[in-house]
């Protein structure tokens, strides 16, 4: 009995995060949709390659409006790489793509604070200028040079097919008319079912990983792990035991937001929970794909600068807000140990449904379904010619009529 109920517990809480989190889920995936519908982003390839900080900007700004689940921004960052971009413009397409989205700030703004949501956007491009410079001085030489040597086999990771797809609309018309012509709310209802498909299995687990921290693990517990009350030892040390949590907790994307709340609660410091957000790109199953995308050293040092990145963001980060006083003091978030009533989140959860339905019948009656079946994929043959975009997929480009 005693097992039956702390399964219990833990599934409950894990619904009960489901619901608080949901509306502001499909809010952003909604936004994130008409974003990569819409938005050109044909050609950017040639800007990329090379380490400067135009480079680099174009490269995190395409990212932020090529939203992706982890395992697809990284098989993008390598179609960049294999397409000339350089390997210091390719991470950076791919953190600014996880890390640097809608749905990310909207799901932390609505869970935990808007104040998550701004050190997600100032801790983000640190993160990403502290990688340009590990990658200047670390990845150099042969060992790129064996990296993209491996990366052209072309060996399969995971979400491939997703990563290669390119729904958005093109022609010369306005925003407004391409959103809102017949083939701009496919393309919005083709992005919004996949990548919802693409994170499912991670919201999935991040909810019940978190459920299970929540009913299974003392707060105490979790206290004495950051040393709640120890505020300077705390500073130091929590921000290096986030992406740690992060990497064996085998949650990305959006999906460790809810444990990212339940550690909040359990006393992690303001920088420690930053980077611990930030880890989805470094969790186990990813850095398998980098040894298989790049090779055994260029995936240990793209691992460990990474890490040395998300851990110093974390430093800043906090060191920013501090002054400012802008680091929240509610630990009582509450989406943990939140109960299902009816209240504006249902009524919110309600509408975002419909209009969630809405998009998913209009997936279904364009014929799309089979899109899903190709989300898997094998990576595309590079075209040697120089108009690349970032995700070309044969036979599901729109074009105006």
């Amino acid at each position: 009995m005693f097992v039956l109920r702390g399964i219990g517990d833990a599934l409950a809480a894990a619904g009960s995060m489901g619901w608080e989190i949901l509306w502001p889920l499909i809010l952003g995936f909604t936004l994130s949709g008409i974003i990569q519908a819409v938005v050109r982003t044909e050609r950017i390839t040639k800007l990329m390659n090379d380490d400067s900080p135009r480079a680099i900007g174009v490269a995190t700004g395409l990212g932020a409006l090529s939203s992706s689940c982890s395992y697809a921004a990284v098989a993008l960052a390598r179609a960049l790489f294999r397409k000339g971009a350089s390997f210091s413009s390719a991470m950076a397409f791919e953190v600014a793509s996880t890390n640097l989205v809608v749905e990310l700030g909207l799901i932390l703004a609505f869970v935990m604070g808007w104040q998550f949501t701004v050190a997600e956007f100032v801790g983000g491009p640190i993160m990403i200028i502290l990688i340009a410079l590990g990658f200047r001085l670390w990845m150099r030489g042969k060992i790129v040079e064996a990296a993209r040597e491996q990366a052209e086999k072309g060996l399969a990771g995971s979400m491939e097919g997703h990563a290669a797809m390119d729904m958005s609309v093109a022609g010369n018309q306005g925003f407004w008319k391409r959103l809102f012509s017949r083939p701009g709310v496919t393309s919005v209802s083709q992005y919004f079912v996949m990548d919802w498909a693409s994170v499912l299995r991670d919201i999935v687990i991040g909810l019940l990983i978190a459920g299970a921290f929540d009913a299974w693990v003392p707060k105490g517990w979790l206290q004495a792990l950051f040393f709640e009350g120890h505020p300077t030892v705390a500073f130091l040390v929590d921000p290096i035991i986030g992406p740690l949590l992060a990497m064996v907790s085998f949650v990305c994307s959006v999906g460790n937001v809810p444990l990212a709340a339940v550690l909040w609660n359990g006393g992690i410091s303001f920088g420690g929970v930053v980077s611990f957000i930030f880890a989805d790109l470094i969790i186990i199953p990813i850095i398998i794909i980098y040894k298989k995308y790049y090779g055994l050293k260029a995936a240990l040092r793209i691992t460990g600068i990474f890490y040395g990145a998300m851990v110093v963001a974390g430093y800043v980060v906090e060191l920013i807000f501090t002054p400012l006083q802008l680091i929240p003091t509610n630990r009582h978030l509450s989406i943990v140990g939140a109960s299902i009533s009816w209240n504006y989140t249902t009524w919110l959860n309600i509408v975002f449904l419909v209009i969630a339905a809405i998009l998913l019948a209009v997936f279904i009656r364009s014929g799309s379904w089979s899109m899903l079946r190709m989300m898997s994929g094998t990576p595309d043959p590079v075209d040697d010619g120089e108009n690349h975009s970032v995700k070309e997929s044969p036979g599901h480009r729109h074009h105006e009529a």
